[in-house]
């Protein structure tokens, strides 16, 4: 059984109700694919709007982060139910940017993961390396102990090398490859592992074309419906 291909975009902090609006239907005016799933992880406020576009459509809707309790006194989190009930299939957690901007560490990120799965949504499951982590001839213990803080048996994988997000640096697709093979070796064979490090038009293919690697996770180009559009052509098989 072939492991499915996945293109997800991260919009990050951007978009608007127009802005939102005219990229969604231009997506959808290429959408699906075929062989590759596509999805977008939009801000917290714009899950509704994007949730009742997307109905029934191939584009899948995903949210960015959320908490790892339930319900409670936690003022401006948001819940895993939540986003259920919004139509999200797809949550990411363990983003470099939770873990780098606002302290994440590895038990957190796993309760997150736990309570996404617990929703019947698709965790996003992210780990990487800083610069000095690569330098220093650490990815692999660095990625394989957030790997293992979590108990994956199910879900996505993205390796995305904190120094090649947002950077316009990124790793090339041999570089890629040889974290992707580590990780393979260590989650169920049909696990989906994205890439997500500064992926444009120009260098998905190469990086889709390694053998391990099913897709990406993708920041600023999924903000540009002919760049996003292209990215997940690429994935094709």
């Amino acid at each position: 059984m072939a492991r499915a291909r996945l293109v997800a975009g991260n919009w990050k902090m951007h978009g608007s109700r127009a802005s939102n609006r005219a990229l969604l239907d231009a997506l959808l005016k290429e959408l699906p694919v075929q062989g590759v799933e596509s999805a977008v992880c939009v801000p917290f406020p714009y899950l509704a709007q994007a949730g009742e576009r997307l109905t029934g459509t191939a584009l899948h809707l995903g949210a960015q982060n959320v908490s790892e309790h339930a319900q409670g006194a936690y003022t401006g989190e948001v819940s895993a139910a939540m986003l259920a009930e919004l139509g999200c299939r797809y949550v990411i957690v363990g983003h470099s940017e939770r873990r780098q901007l606002y302290g994440e560490g590895d038990a957190q990120v796993a309760a997150k993961f736990a309570a996404v799965q617990k929703a019947g949504m698709t965790p996003i499951l992210c780990v990487g390396e800083t610069l000095a982590e690569r330098e220093a001839g650490k990815t692999e213990a660095v990625v394989g102990r957030q790997l293992e803080a979590v108990r994956f048996e199910s879900g996505v994988l993205a390796y995305e090398p904190v120094w090649a997000i947002g950077t316009g640096r990124n790793a090339s697709a041999e570089q890629a490859q040889e974290v992707h093979s580590f990780l393979r070796q260590r989650v169920p064979a049909q696990t989906t592992i994205l890439y997500g490090g500064s992926v444009k038009p120009q260098n998905a293919a190469a990086i889709f074309a390694m053998p391990d690697v099913d897709g990406g996770l993708i920041g600023g180009a999924s903000l540009v419906a002919k760049d996003f559009l292209d990215i997940v052509k690429a994935a094709r098989t």
